[in-house]
């Protein structure tokens, strides 16, 4: 049986490469707007943070999407994606241990 070819991508805050799966979307859309991808298939610019907390708040510290993408991103975003990392850490720790 064939291996299938693993996506890898960049963790903007990290620089580190790890598989798709293991990151989490972000994206600037056409006007501006920055928001948490959840389906992966949003339009727009995109950047991928790992599903870690501490590095979700490494990235609000140091204000990585701003950089990233040259808009003026909240404070709220930062703490609605370190609340959505949080809850997908949990669910993979917890599907992970229970297998």
């Amino acid at each position: 049986m064939k291996n299938r070819k693993i996506p890898m991508r960049k963790d903007v805050v990290t620089g580190k490469m790890a598989p798709k799966k293991e990151l989490v979307r972000i994206v600037r859309d056409s006007e501006g707007n920055v928001s948490i991808d959840e389906t992966g298939k949003k339009s727009g610019r995109g950047a991928y943070v790992s599903i870690n907390v501490d590095v979700a708040k490494k990235a609000k510290a140091q204000h990585a999407f701003e950089k990233t993408f040259s808009v003026t991103v909240p404070d709220e975003f930062y703490d609605e994606l370190i609340e959505y990392v949080d809850h997908k850490q949990a669910r993979k720790e917890l599907f992970e241990n229970g297998q």
